[in-house]
């Protein structure tokens, strides 16, 4: 379709960079909520006493909201539409995170946090298929890739607050008042979101031609007739991304976002226990310096990524950090009295290498599904990851107990190699095309060629 041209070429404006930030605002929150409990979470075993089933459920509880939120409310995106639930999504989240600083005990915790993964996991679908629709081709994979950097930005900042809180009262015990930092953070971002228009192409989707026709001309400056053009008006479901070639599609995109994120969130969640299983001090301020370093430079990674996404491809920059991410695991698990120095390194590598596929496990749904069900596949694949990043959180610290670090390291390794073979398999080249040929099934724009060269972007 040549409708949405003007959309496809356009240059980089103030409206997009506006776009973005407010876009990307949803993931630097999910990113700093998800791990402030890691830092917090010392604290929290000191004033409320969780049982070690409740320390894994306030660890799992918002992946499992994330869980419910993204494949509920992505289907129900695609329905009623981006921009009205646009805004409402993270004032829960607010809400919730001000009720943190008032729990008494764990249960209350673990459902504020259910709470906030719900919010999160709308929050997925809604704004990145926005930002998608928005984006011109050229600098599709960057823009989308920026909400990944910015989920990282967010954890890395996370434990920034922490460090800083826990350096500033000498301990954790002002745990409450860590999580309730995300609340203030969280209102800036509603604030931002303020203005920003429903999609042009679900709503040329949805019949409504004179609407769809009104916002690219508010927003580009040009008049364009729709008129004559026969917009797909049928009603995605659920049952459509798990049909003919877009179940392959759905399944590499649900086993990207697995593999990359579920050892991510292990870490994030409890690296200071993960790091005291190799020796490595997990208390005072050298011990906060060395995570906070690691969380670093998960969004360090992400950087180069965002470049290469365009110029090396997507499949290159899915496949290649892959293979690298399981040889750091690998190194853990066959040598776990391994010199600190080796351990530390490890992570790091792995953290820097985890940049490629943290930033495609956002670009490939958006790309790979049409409107009707985009933000539907997005929230399927976020879904996907969920159940194991979930199921990693709450048995990782039963896993070192039972098995060893060594050995749980092992795990991660074989995770991150399935994620190799499954994107090696299906992960297509989509760089430098349109939605409608990235999104279409059957055609040779959608083919998963291998280790294509895309359009370099000047």
């Amino acid at each position: 379709m040549k409708t949405f041209s003007v959309i496809d070429e356009a240059p980089t404006s103030r409206f997009h960079r506006k776009l973005l930030l407010a876009c990307c605002g949803g993931p630097f929150l999910d990113g700093y909520v998800l791990s402030i409990i890691g830092v917090a979470m010392v604290g929290i075993k000191d004033d409320l006493q969780p049982s070690s089933a409740e320390v894994g459920l306030i660890g799992a509880a918002s992946l499992i909201g994330i869980f419910f939120g993204a494949t509920l409310f992505g289907a129900l995106t695609d329905r009623i539409g981006r921009e009205k639930m646009y805004a409402l999504d993270l004032t829960v989240l607010v809400v919730a995170c001000v009720g943190c600083i008032f729990v008494q005990n764990a249960w209350q915790l673990i459902a504020l946090r259910l709470i906030i993964g719900l919010a999160i996991g709308a929050d997925y679908p809604i704004a990145t298929s926005l930002l998608t629709e928005f984006t011109p081709s050229r600098k599709r994979g960057f823009m989308i890739g920026l909400t990944g950097v910015s989920w990282s930005v967010g954890a890395a900042t996370a434990y920034i607050v922490g460090a800083l809180i826990v350096g500033a009262t000498g301990g954790h015990q002002d745990w409450r008042i860590m999580l309730g930092t995300a609340a203030a953070m969280g209102i800036i971002v509603v604030i931002a979101r303020r203005g920003i228009p429903e999609s042009p192409r679900w709503l040329l989707n949805k019949g409504r031609v004179a609407e769809a026709e009104a916002v690219i001309e508010q927003i580009y400056g040009h008049k364009v007739d729709l008129t004559t053009e026969e917009p797909e008006t049928q009603k995605g479901s659920f049952v459509d991304i798990l049909r003919g070639g877009y179940l392959k599609r759905t399944i590499m995109c649900g086993t990207l976002y697995l593999a990359q994120i579920t050892p991510q969130y292990a870490m994030l969640t409890f690296l200071p226990v993960i790091l005291a299983g190799f020796s490595v001090s997990d208390t005072g301020s050298a011990g906060l310096v060395v995570e906070t370093v690691i969380i670093a430079l998960f969004a360090v990674g992400t950087i180069p990524a965002l470049r290469w996404v365009e110029t090396i491809g997507r499949r290159k920059m899915t496949i290649v950090p892959f293979a690298i991410m399981a040889m750091p695991l690998l190194v853990l698990w066959l040598v776990p009295n391994a010199p600190i120095w080796v351990v530390v390194v490890t992570f790091c590598v792995y953290a820097f290498a985890s940049g490629g596929p943290s930033i495609l496990e956002w670009i490939y749904p958006n790309e790979l599904f049409p409107t009707q069900i985009r933000a539907t596949a997005v929230g399927a694949a976020v879904g996907i990851s969920r159940i194991g990043a979930a199921a990693g959180t709450y048995l990782l610290p039963i896993s070192i107990d039972h098995f060893g670090i060594g050995t749980t390291m092992g795990f991660g390794a074989l995770l991150t190699l399935v994620g190799l073979a499954v994107c090696y398999a299906w992960a297509p080249e989509t760089a430098g095309k349109t939605l409608e040929q990235t999104s279409s099934i059957g055609t040779k724009s959608a083919a998963a060629a291998p280790l294509a060269q895309p359009a370099r972007v000047d």
